[in-house]
């Protein structure tokens, strides 16, 4: 049989599985297998099984993963999270839609220290959502805020899928971390931006809180210093050449530790908690990575990639919109996939055709994780919003889905942005290299 009808017939089959539970990774690393032992040998099928899962699991560049969940993790535990929260509140809170603000402001600084969209939008639902319900919030904006301002989580360094995405494409961590920071910085403006927009034409959505004095915002700062000095920590070590990308998170989770202990709120069971929670999500990423990187040889023996890229050049299409197909077709599979499954699989198609039509490997970076933000707050899989929900039980799924929706206007206008002007993420990375 052709080897691309085989890897097409693989394709589906992988689907399937999706459809059907099959968890990705081992769904991946199953097709791959088959698929590479029926273009090659069932010989060299089990090889490159056996070495892609040892060298893997076994990697050292790997464990950068654990070090910044663990940082995330142990962040939340010290109560970091809700700090972060007080202290947007305090600045914020006395506005019309000012908590909404706050929770956005606070997912923004949460973000910079934890890496997960999901323990984004849990951390800062559990302390913002009670807050904006006894204030009278409307539902929609209330819920919509949280879940969407939590996909910084991934956009923000440190980002799980920044770090995948170098790990697959050899492309510098560092880099790409400090590619990400401009871009979610604009994105956390639009999204206030948005609340702004949607208080001035019903501010029924949103009443303004109580104020606060000056001293009580000068106080409230010290939050912001908790994530300011683990970010310079981390960030700063890191760029600086003091640390490599595994001994920043290494040093980024003993600071959340030292933090914890200073402040006396990390309990034994809070940190036996957060590394309990750190192995579980630790052990689905680095399965599903093995499992990309094992179906990525299969694809690589069906030519697939080489050819898409020949055919796509054939059309004469420009760069811009080849580039639009692409993101219509990840905007079109988040709609399916978990934000990390979708980039591990797609990315051993897609990167050698990205790199073959000329675009900068870290930008493109970038607009993935955009991308794939769009995918964890749009129905039906929504990860955040299903995140959102559990939180506050009383709340329908159709409330919080009506509530995001205004947010993925502004995540549309930010990837709009990037592919106008690609220097908002390559602005930094090109002056490190200097």
């Amino acid at each position: 049989m052709d080897p691309v009808v085989v890897g097409v017939l693989g394709i589906v089959i992988l689907i399937i599985l999706f459809i059907l539970g099959m968890p990705v990774g081992f769904a991946m690393a199953f097709v791959g297998f088959l698929g590479f032992s029926y273009l090659v040998t069932p010989g060299a099928g089990l090889s490159i099984l056996a070495r892609d899962f040892f060298s893997n699991l076994s990697s050292y560049s790997l464990t950068v993963i654990p070090m910044f969940l663990l940082m995330g993790s142990i962040a939340f535990a010290s109560g970091i999270s809700s700090r972060l929260y007080a202290a947007s509140h305090n600045l914020f809170g006395h506005v019309r839609g000012g908590l909404a603000m706050a929770t956005i402001l606070g997912c923004a600084g949460f973000a910079a220290i934890c890496g997960s969209t999901s323990a984004t939008a849990a951390a800062m639902g559990k302390v913002a959502l009670p807050e904006m319900k006894k204030y009278g919030y409307d539902d929609s904006l209330a819920t919509g805020s949280v879940a969407s301002a939590g996909s910084l989580g991934i956009l923000i360094p440190p980002s799980t899928i920044f770090i995948v995405y170098g790990i697959l494409t050899q492309q510098s961590i560092g880099d790409l971390f400090l590619a990400g920071i401009f871009p979610g910085i604009l994105l956390a403006a639009l999204f206030v931006i948005v609340v702004v927009i949607l208080c001035w034409r019903n501010p029924a959505l949103a009443p303004a809180g109580q104020s606060t004095t000056l001293k009580q915002k000068i106080i409230g700062l010290s939050g912001v210093s908790e994530m300011l000095i683990l970010f310079l920590l981390v960030m700063g070590g890191l760029f600086s050449g003091w640390f490599s990308p595994v001994q920043a998170g290494a040093v980024g989770a003993a600071g959340a530790l030292v933090i914890g202990l200073v402040r006396r709120n990390l309990t034994w069971q809070a940190l036996k908690d957060a590394i309990i929670d750190t192995v579980k999500v630790t052990c689905e990423i680095m399965i599903i990575i093995t499992g990309a990187v094992v179906l990525g040889h299969f694809i690589a023996v069906t030519t697939i990639p080489l050819i898409l890229a020949d055919w796509i050049a054939g059309l004469g299409l420009s760069n811009v919109v080849v580039m639009g197909i692409i993101i219509l077709m990840y905007l079109f599979g988040g709609l399916f996939m978990d934000a990390l499954a979708m980039v591990t699989l797609t990315i051993p198609i897609i990167y050698p055709l990205v790199l073959a039509l000329g675009f900068d490997p870290i930008w493109f970076g970038v607009i993935i994780v955009l991308v794939t933000e769009m995918g964890v707050i749009t129905p039906p899989v929504g990860i955040n919003v299903y995140v959102i929900k559990g939180i506050t039980k009383d709340i329908s799924l159709e409330t919080i889905f009506k509530g995001v929706f205004p947010f993925l206007i502004a995540i549309i206008i930010a990837i709009a942005l990037l592919l106008t002007f690609p220097g908002i993420a390559t602005f930094l990375p090109g002056i490190a290299s200097y």
